[in-house]
């Protein structure tokens, strides 16, 4: 018998935590963001909001997943400094 798994495509906080994400709606403090995210061979959007918790982060900014809540929410970084 096998373990049971929620869904087939679950992820870990791990298998998130490190990749890379640009920004589609703008992320900050009082806003629900967005960034898409490749991953599991394909891209998908998550609801973003500022690993900080300060700052807004820009429509096309790539930033860098720093938490994980599944199923569809990060807490993200600017990748690079601007």
């Amino acid at each position: 018998m096998t373990a049971f798994r929620p869904y087939a495509g679950a992820m870990d906080d791990a298998s998130m935590v490190g990749l890379m994400g640009r920004v589609t709606g703008t992320v900050g403090p009082g806003l629900v963001g967005e960034v898409i995210v490749r991953v599991r061979g394909g891209a998908e959007h998550f609801l973003a909001y500022p690993a900080g918790g300060t700052g807004r982060i820009a429509t096309g900014t790539v930033v860098m997943v720093v938490e994980y809540l599944p199923p569809r929410t990060v807490y993200v970084t600017a990748a690079y400094d601007s």
